[in-house]
């Protein structure tokens, strides 16, 4: 583990963007089962749309940047099979087929970024302290920040990419015959 006490590790750990999404995916989820206020968020069909947009992400950049760079065995294998291809798919699914559409407009993918955007502030401040980055395409210390900036400039694309199929894909599936929502 990445740290010298609980603290550092737990805090290690929740700085991969992987288990974050996976987390919020338990709040959407939670939000469809329980009324509770404080999940109203996680029902919006924005978030529920973005959340399409970046499980598809992660699932991606796992496969061809990531997937390589490691080995997992047992236990450890099953985890990442589950968070970075299991999940994703399982929450796509859920979301063409349980999520209602026909809600969301292109001028909604601004805001689809704010988390990631948050995200990625608190990975380079926490890396420029700590020079522990989460990701090797974050590391300004070993590729610097303009290579960095290109690295997140490229994830800015692609994501804008796949929230846009996602507001496309609400609007499409909105089309379907009533028997097939």
């Amino acid at each position: 583990m990445n740290g010298d006490n609980l603290l550092d590790a737990f805090v290690f750990f929740i700085s991969f963007f992987t288990i974050l999404t996976n987390l919020a995916l338990v709040l959407i989820y939670a939000s469809a089962l329980f009324k509770g206020r404080w999940l109203d968020g996680f029902r919006r069909d924005g978030v529920r749309a973005m959340m399409a947009g970046i499980m598809t992400l992660v699932m991606i950049f796992y496969h061809f940047m990531l997937a390589q760079t490691w080995n997992p065995q047992g236990w450890f294998k099953v985890c990442d099979i589950a968070l970075h291809y299991v999940t994703p798919v399982i929450y796509l699914v859920w979301w063409v087929w349980v999520q209602p559409h026909g809600a969301l407009r292109f001028r909604d993918i601004p805001a689809m970024f704010i988390p990631a955007a948050i995200y990625v502030a608190y990975v380079m401040i926490r890396g420029a302290i700590t020079t522990i980055y989460p990701y090797a395409v974050f590391d300004a210390h070993t590729l610097g920040y303009e290579a960095v900036a290109i690295n997140v400039v490229g994830l800015i694309v692609f994501a804008g990419i796949l929230f846009a199929v996602a507001v496309w894909a609400d609007k499409v599936l909105s089309r379907r015959p009533p028997q097939m929502r």
